[in-house]
């Protein structure tokens, strides 16, 4: 798996609602008492800068999705919820909930998120062919190959067939 953030360990787990203590307002969450600043908004030339959208990447890849999603959204809303760029982050978060809901084992949940990534990706190609690294016609054609049921076997640590490549 390539990284762009090699030198940033991993949280101790991937949480899972209703199965790991809560990140960040359980004391025996992975990040409690942490408190990040909040982070600029991702300038679409320059996403390499972005340390919060590759942590999120770097996190995403390897199914640590809740923790991506938090990643995400706080350039989400850095973007003030508008725009090209803040559409783009919204399907990633959505994406983030598809891993959740599969490792949940909640198909339907999983089938909403899915649909709302897709719907939000084809929005922002109407824009931009190329965000923030990520081509997006690519993207979204693996997005529609996505089944939102878990693997057999995998019910508790499914991690989605999808790795994210911003080059």
């Amino acid at each position: 798996m390539i990284r762009f953030l090699p030198d940033e360990p991993f949280p101790a787990y991937a949480y899972t609602p209703g199965r790991d203590p809560h990140p960040v307002r359980d004391e025996r969450g992975h990040s409690y008492g942490v408190h990040a600043p909040a982070p600029a908004a991702p300038d679409a030339d320059r996403w390499r800068d972005s340390h919060d959208y590759l942590r999120g990447i770097d996190l995403f890849n390897a199914g640590y999705y809740w923790e991506a999603h938090e990643s995400w959204e706080g350039l989400w809303n850095a973007c003030g919820r508008s725009g090209l760029v803040a559409t783009l982050l919204q399907a990633l978060i959505a994406l983030a909930a598809v891993g959740l809901k599969v490792r949940a084992g909640n198909a339907k949940g999983a089938a909403a998120h899915v649909g709302r990534a897709r719907r939000m990706l084809a929005e922002v190609m109407v824009g931009a062919p190329r965000l923030l690294g990520l081509d997006l016609a690519d993207l979204a054609a693996t997005v529609n190959r996505l089944t939102p049921a878990p693997p057999p076997g995998t019910a508790g640590h499914a991690v989605l067939p999808l790795t994210l490549r911003p080059g």
